[in-house]
């Protein structure tokens, strides 16, 4: 469906270095990248277009994002079924 899929919770600090979504689908669509700490969410894209056989890189130029333990990275697309996404992890960054 085109509801939020949870791609990594974090269970420590966990850094992430590299998030890329592929548009798989024949139209453009738009995605949503975000972390739920709980009770907020915040994005790190909104509504991105992705246009046809494009991808995003959602960080770039040596950017992480540290999530904290509970913390979920979250992916949500336009269309069902429209997007591959990999994401980079470096685990447990500090205990």
């Amino acid at each position: 469906g085109t509801g939020a899929t949870t791609l990594r919770t974090a269970n420590s600090d966990d850094a992430i270095v590299g998030i890329t979504v592929a548009n798989v689908h024949t139209a453009q669509i738009t995605v949503e990248v975000y972390i739920n700490d709980g009770s907020n969410d915040i994005h790190i894209v909104k509504d991105a277009p992705i246009p046809v056989g494009g991808s995003l890189q959602v960080l770039d130029g040596g950017a992480k994002i540290v999530m904290v333990s509970g913390d979920a990275l979250k992916v949500k697309a336009s269309v069902a079924s429209s997007a591959d996404v990999w994401v980079s992890v470096v685990d447990a960054i500090s205990t």
